[in-house]
C-alpha cells in the first residue's frame, strides 16, 4: 500500500519505519528541513533500540521516504497518518492545531478517496474535528479514523511489529476493510483487531495510561506505607502479583512515572472528565502521589546528612524516565537534580543515553557530566540511582564503595539488594523495602 506519515516525532517514525518493513511505500512528511536531511542520511534523531538498523534498511530498499512537501506524499497514498505533536496546556487540555494543521493540508493535496487517521494521543472527539476542518477545504471523499499507539519507548519497534492488539475506531465499512489489510502483518499470530466507534477509540488509550499510571501510584503509596511499618513492598509485590485478577505487570515501586505519556494522558483524562462536569477523583490523587514520589529520594538523601548538602557531592545514575530510551520528559532525575542544586550539593552524571537532551535542553553545564558509572562516583558522598539501566544492575561494589567517599546508596528503583550492601558495609535507603 502507499502510506503517508505525517510528523516524524517518536510515533510517527516508528509508525512510518514500521510500515515500510512490512512492504508498504511509505512516505513521511516534517516541515523541519534540517530533521528530513539527517532522515534521509540515516540519522535518527531519537533513542530508540532497533530503530536505526530498520530505517536504514527500508531507506535503502526504497520504501520509505522522507519530505517537506505535503505534495511528494498525498496525491497517490491510500491511507495517510496523522502524527503530530499535541502539547499539553496548563490545564491539561491538548492542543489540537497542528493536528488540524496537517488535516487542512492533506484535504488541499488529496485527489481521491483517502483514509485519514489520527495516530496522535488526541482528546475524544477530535476525529470529528480532522473530518469537519477537512471538508471545509475538499470535496473529495474521505474518512477519518481512530487508530491509538499503544508503543512503550524503548520497546517501540516490537510494540508495533507485534501488537498486543490494534485498534480502530471508524464507522465506514470501506476505511476498516482497508486499515484490516494494512495491519494484517502484523496480527498473524491471532492477535486482536478491535474495531469500534472512534469516540471509543479515542477513549481507550487514554484508559489505558490512565490505568497504568494509577497502578504505579498505588504501589508508591504501598512502598511508603512499608518503610513505615517495616514491610518490604517487593514481598507485597509478589504477594498480590500472583493474584490472577491482578498480574504482576505495573507493581514496582520506584520514583513515579515521567515520559511523554502517561503525565500527559493523565491530564487530559481528568480535564475531559471535567469539560463534561464530572470529577474524576481519582486520577487527581494519582498525579499528586506522583509528584510527591519524585520528591521521595531527595528526602531521604537529606534526611541522611540532617539537612547538611552544601558542598556535598553525589553521583547520580540515569537521567531518562526510563531504561532504552533518551527521553527526559517529566523525568523523577529532573526534580531530584534540581533539589540537590537548590540544597547547594553538586551532582556528578551519568546515563547512556540521556545526558546530550540533559545538557542541551534541562541543566546544562550547571552539573558534571561523568565519562562512566564509575567516573561519577570519584569522591562522592552518595550514590543516588534513578534509572534501572542494565548496566547499573550488578556493578562492582568493592569499587564502588572504594570510589565514594562515603558508602551510602540510595536506591530509587529497589535494583540492589539491601542485605547484600549492608554486609559489605553500606548504607542503604530504598523505596518501601
Amino acid at each position: 500500500m502507499r502510506v503517508a506519515v505525517i510528523g516524524t516525532g517518536y510515533v510517527g517514525l516508528v509508525a512510518g519505519t514500521c510500515f515500510a518493513e512490512s512492504g508498504n511505500t511509505v512516505t513521511c512528511v516534517d516541515i523541519d528541513e534540517k530533521k528530513v536531511r539527517r532522515l534521509k542520511d540515516g540519522d535518527v534523531p531519537i533513542y530508540e533500540p532497533g530503530l536505526e538498523e530498520l530505517l536504514k534498511r527500508n531507506l535503502h530498499d526504497g520504501r520509505l521516504h522522507f519530505t517537506t512537501r505535503y505534495e511528494e506524499a498525498i496525491p497517490n497514498a491510500e491511507v495517510a497518518f496523522i502524527a503530530v505533536g499535541t502539547p499539553s496546556g496548563e490545564d491539561g487540555s491538548a492542543d489540537l492545531k497542528y493536528v488540524l494543521e496537517a488535516a487542512r493540508t492533506i484535504a488541499r493535496h488529496m485527489t481521491g478517496y483517502l483514509v485519514v487517521v489520527d495516530k496522535s494521543t488526541v482528546p475524544v472527539g477530535t476525529a470529528k474535528k480532522v473530518e469537519q476542518a477537512m471538508r471545509e477545504v475538499t470535496r473529495h471523499p474521505f474518512d477519518v479514523v481512530s487508530n491509538p499507539e499503544f508503543l512503550k519507548e524503548g520497546a517501540a519497534i516490537d510494540d508495533f511489529l507485534k501488537p498486543d492488539r490494534v485498534v480502530i475506531g471508524s464507522e465506514s465499512t470501506r476505511a476498516k476493510e482497508v486499515m484490516d489489510l494494512l495491519y494484517s502483518p502484523f496480527v498473524r499470530t491471532g492477535n486482536p483487531i478491535l474495531h469500534m466507534d472512534r469516540v471509543s477509540a479515542e477513549l481507550t488509550k487514554y484508559a489505558a495510561n490512565a490505568m497504568l499510571a494509577t497502578r504505579i501510584s498505588f504501589m508508591n503509596e504501598i512502598a511508603n506505607i512499608c518503610s513505615l511499618v517495616g514491610a518490604s513492598v517487593d514481598q507485597v509485590r509478589k504477594g498480590i502479583g500472583t493474584d490472577a485478577r491482578i498480574g504482576s505487570r505495573f507493581l514496582f515501586a520506584g520514583l513515579g512515572y515521567g515520559g511523554s505519556c502517561f503525565p500527559k494522558d493523565v491530564k487530559a483524562v481528568v480535564h475531559t472528565a471535567h469539560e463534561t462536569g464530572y470529577d474524576f477523583q481519582i486520577l487527581k490523587a494519582v498525579e499528586k502521589v506522583n509528584e510527591r514520589q519524585k520528591r521521595i529520594l531527595f528526602e531521604r538523601v537529606r534526611d541522611h546528612y540532617h539537612g547538611k548538602l552544601a558542598g556535598k557531592r553525589f553521583a547520580l545514575w540515569g537521567l531518562s524516565f526510563k531504561p532504552n530510551t533518551d527521553d527526559m520528559r517529566e523525568a523523577p532525575a529532573l526534580v531530584v537534580i534540581q533539589e540537590l542544586l537548590n540544597a547547594g550539593a553538586q551532582v556528578a552524571v551519568f546515563d547512556p543515553e540521556a545526558m546530550k537532551e540533559c545538557r542541551a535542553h534541562h541543566f546544562k553545564d550547571r552539573i558534571e557530566y561523568a565519562e562512566s558509572p564509575m567516573a561519577a562516583l570519584k569522591g562522592a558522598h552518595g550514590l543516588v540511582l534513578i534509572t534501572e539501566w542494565n548496566e547499573f544492575r550488578n556493578p562492582n561494589f568493592d569499587e564502588v564503595k572504594a570510589a565514594l567517599a562515603e558508602p551510602v546508596v540510595f536506591d530509587g528503583r529497589n535494583i540492589y539488594p539491601r542485605k547484600v550492601l549492608e554486609r559489605l558495609g553500606f548504607v542503604y535507603y530504598g523505596i518501601g523495602t
